[in-house]
């Protein structure tokens, strides 16, 4: 996950000693305890997310847990001809009572398997900006997935008040890690400026790639990580994903979790206000990786 840190935002390469710190947080987070002063934000590549996961029941029940632990989430590998996957899933999600809505794209990919990029968001918490969602524009035809875009807002009892962002939704090609990364850094310079009112961006999602490989999008100005040099997906081999832990957290054997994905959700805290010009930060809890 990376974000651009303006005056609203406080998110990036925090000391190993916090990182540890909120580690064991996300590993205990649950829908109930979502403080109300702050969103919790995440992505999620559930790998081949379709009819055949979706039919096992003890899958789906951990997915949708891992849902209600959050704000918005960014999902990846929704693969699928059929259009309910997406649908039937928000419908179990809201199943203890919760009122999860979603954002879809469109199917992309350059070969037959076909993905889709979804937001689920909690709407008793978060509202979307219907004018401002779509699919990147890639005329050069870099990316094998163009990522999705969506502007959220959290619900506040002063709407004008409430904290705004864009978040940006990319799957890259494991094959072709440098080349897509490398175009990313367009994209987002790209949504940097689509709005002069809105300058917080949050781009995540599966990049396949540790913050050493970021190349220019991890020198563009205000951009950063917050957790590198530590093993994190679901098989421990790779530092790809951080923090809820799907084994510690719902006391899943290896192959159970694997079950569900072989990558672990990333989320991160932000302040539910948009922080005064004069600010520098707005909350100092977060926690992030990869991506």
């Amino acid at each position: 996950m990376l974000v651009q840190r303006s005056h609203h935002w406080y998110l990036s390469r925090l000391p190993r000693s916090i990182c540890v710190l909120l580690v064991l947080w996300g590993a205990t987070a649950q829908a109930a305890s979502r403080p109300p002063d702050a969103i919790l934000v995440a992505s999620f590549n559930i790998q081949v997310f379709g009819t055949s996961k979706l039919a096992k029941q003890h899958v789906v029940d951990v997915l949708a847990q891992v849902i209600r632990n959050f704000d918005v989430v960014a999902i990846q590998e929704v693969r699928a001809k059929s259009n309910d996957v997406i649908p039937s899933f928000v419908k179990q999600v809201n199943a203890d009572g919760s009122r999860y809505q979603y954002v879809i794209g469109p199917r992309l990919g350059r070969t037959t398997s076909k993905e889709q990029y979804t937001f689920l968001y909690d709407t008793s918490r978060i509202e979307v900006d219907t004018s401002s969602v779509g699919t990147m524009h890639d005329p050069g035809d870099r990316l094998h997935r163009p990522p999705l875009f969506v502007r959220f807002r959290a619900r506040t009892q002063q709407p004008e008040q409430g904290f705004t962002f864009w978040m940006v939704n990319s799957h890259t090609d494991p094959d072709e890690v440098p080349e897509e990364v490398d175009a990313l850094a367009d994209a987002f310079l790209a949504l940097k400026q689509a709005r002069p009112d809105e300058d917080d961006i949050i781009l995540l999602g599966d990049l396949n790639a540790s913050p050493q490989q970021f190349g220019r999008l991890g020198q563009l100005t205000d951009i950063g990580w917050a957790v590198s040099g530590v093993t994190t997906n679901t098989r421990r081999t790779k530092t790809y994903d951080n923090l809820l832990d799907l084994q510690t957290t719902y006391g899943l054997s290896l192959k159970q979790a694997l079950e569900v994905s072989d990558h672990n959700p990333v989320w991160a805290a932000f302040s539910v206000r948009e922080a005064p010009a004069s600010s520098t930060a707005s909350l100092p809890v977060g926690a992030t990786s990869r991506y």
